[in-house]
């Protein structure tokens, strides 16, 4: 049973997942290129294609994020367009903050005044940033061994931080059976069918940004499966309302390999999936048993896409490659995209005049952990000629980026 209050928001048969009913016939009448157009710079400029009221536009918002082509990396990887969905830009630096946005609006229309939620770091985040924003009360479940940046980015929203001793999915099975006693609107469960929504704005924008058409391939890192999930179910309705000029994007879902599921399931051509205990470097996508797995398996199934893990050793050295040819740090979630595509490309899954999106779900400054090694200073004294001689000891030793610099540099000595 639920708590009064919070809404229906599993099946009494099955316990399984609810989702929001739409009236596509109504809608296809109504939402046109225009009208979304017409909207405001967020997400809310697709609140018809929402279960929930837009709230008051002075409330800060999430969305309509940058699509910016990386075209280093293209070259790279043997691609000929690839482009960033940076998630990055949201207000607390992930695509989390658009789940909890549209949650946080039921929660407001079912009266409830706390907000909460089970996180593996930036659920948590986006969490104490729209309880703080709105005046609401917070308390978050994370796992006692989660990186300290993430911990710290909650506490400072003034959300009780809970630290709980064991996995994400123990802190899951905790809020579950918590949303059961206590009047609180918990994101990831009793608001669960609306939350999820949120995500399929990635879907809607990068139609939006390339003019109504889509990439030939979408690139997503699967934790719970609901991004991924709802990424396609996006791009499903706008082929519902006329709105694309050509099919969905084959997608493409990327574990690692120390916490993947759902990819063996899908390599092994099964339906269920069997938990697995997560050890991974990829903390945020560290999810053993994925409530949305399932609805991953279809999407990539329909899609006529593949689910492909990344391996351990791969994680920093991906994280380090699309920092060093875009310009874009991103967390451990999208190294694990990264080693995907390459490994898709080399498997001859994706062709080499394809239009490539990756979703960067996250800012690598919340998970600096596996590029930490990196980090070599070179310790001079406030001396120019000191300086100089350092410089033209790397030019020697083969650093060519800096190369280029060194005869202005040492005519001027």
């Amino acid at each position: 049973m639920t708590h009064q209050g919070s809404g229906s928001w599993s099946c009494e048969s099955c316990f399984g997942p609810l989702d929001a009913v739409y009236d596509w016939e109504a809608l296809a009448a109504t939402v046109t290129a225009e009208t979304i157009a017409a909207g405001p710079s967020t997400l809310w400029r697709y609140a018809p294609l929402l279960p929930v009221e837009a709230p008051d536009a002075s409330m800060p918002a999430p969305g309509l994020t940058p699509l910016m082509p990386a075209p280093r990396l293209a070259d790279r990887l043997g691609v000929n367009r690839v482009s960033l969905k940076l998630e990055t830009a949201n207000p607390t630096h992930s695509f989390k903050d658009r789940a909890v946005a549209v949650a946080a609006a039921k929660a407001r229309e079912l009266g409830l005044t706390t907000l909460s939620c089970s996180s593996t770091g930036n659920l948590a985040n986006a969490v104490a940033a729209r309880a703080a924003a709105e005046g609401m009360g917070c308390a978050v479940f994370c796992p006692a061994e989660l990186e300290a940046e993430k911990l710290v980015a909650t506490a400072v929203h003034g959300a009780r931080v809970f630290a709980i001793g064991g996995s994400y999915d123990e802190c899951s099975r905790l809020t579950v059976e918590l949303a059961s006693e206590l009047p609180w609107g918990f994101v990831n469960v009793n608001l669960r069918p609306y939350y999820a929504e949120g995500s399929k704005t990635i879907a809607f924008e990068i139609a939006e940004q390339l003019d109504w058409e889509t990439p030939d391939a979408v690139v997503c890192p699967i934790g719970s499966g609901a991004l991924f999930a709802r990424c396609y179910k996006g791009f499903r309705e706008l082929t519902k309302l006329g709105l694309l000029s050509r099919e969905p994007p084959r997608m493409y879902g990327a574990q690692a390999e120390g916490c993947a599921p759902v990819v063996t399931t899908f390599e092994r051509g099964a339906e269920q999936i069997v938990p697995v205990r997560p050890q991974t470097l990829a903390q945020s996508i560290a999810i053993g048993d994925p409530a949305d797995g399932d609805l991953a398996l279809a999407a990539a199934r329909s899609s006529a896409g593949q689910l492909i893990s990344c391996p351990e050793s791969e994680i920093a050295a991906m994280m380090t490659l699309l920092a060093e040819t875009s310009g874009v740090f991103a967390e451990s979630a999208t190294g694990v995209c990264l080693g995907a595509l390459a490994r898709a490309v080399e498997l001859g899954a994706i062709d080499s005049d394809e239009h490539v999106v990756i979703i960067v779900s996250g800012d690598g400054l919340k998970t600096p952990g596996p590029v930490a090694g990196l980090l070599e200073p070179i310790e001079v004294q406030a001396d120019l000629k000191a300086v100089l001689a350092h410089l033209t000891a790397l030019d020697h030793n083969g650093h060519d980026r800096l190369a280029p610099k060194l005869p202005a540099l040492g005519a001027a000595g």
